[in-house]
């Protein structure tokens, strides 16, 4: 059974930081590409981030969400076989419930004929229950 989970949310001041990991379970943890997507209250979903799988054939293709960039990075470690979300400098703005996402072997531009969107949720279809980061003082 495909299961993924989510930790590391939480609440955090402004300016501070989070890290959000990533455990799957059902396939192995870096044959497809993960992301990560966020909803706040009353926003639409967005892609926070993406990286693709690392079958090695063109390097790691990683895609941030224009509201991040700078400030997240997301990273896989093979000790662990789990994915992280680095998040610095938070903001208000910012809080949400972020799921880790698993994504079909087209997402996040893994294989050409794809989505010109890294984000596209067409592409995406294991999600994980979420965890809530809250940014307030």
């Amino acid at each position: 059974q495909v299961q993924i989970v989510e930790s590391g949310g939480g609440l955090v001041e402004p300016g501070g930081s989070l890290r959000l990991s990533c455990a799957v379970s059902g396939f192995t943890w870096d044959d497809y590409p993960i992301a990560w997507f966020r909803q706040g209250p009353g926003k639409e979903r967005e892609g926070v981030s993406c990286i693709s799988s690392s079958d090695g054939s063109s390097g790691d293709k990683i895609y941030y969400g224009d509201s991040v960039k700078g400030r997240f990075t997301i990273s896989r470690d093979n000790l662990s076989k789990r994915h992280y979300l680095q998040m610095n400098s938070l903001k208000p703005e910012d809080t949400a419930i972020y799921y880790c996402v698993k994504g079909t072997l087209f997402a996040c531009h893994g294989r050409s004929g794809g989505s010109t969107d890294p984000f596209d949720v067409e592409e995406y279809d294991v999600w994980g229950q979420g965890t809530q980061v809250t940014v307030s003082s």
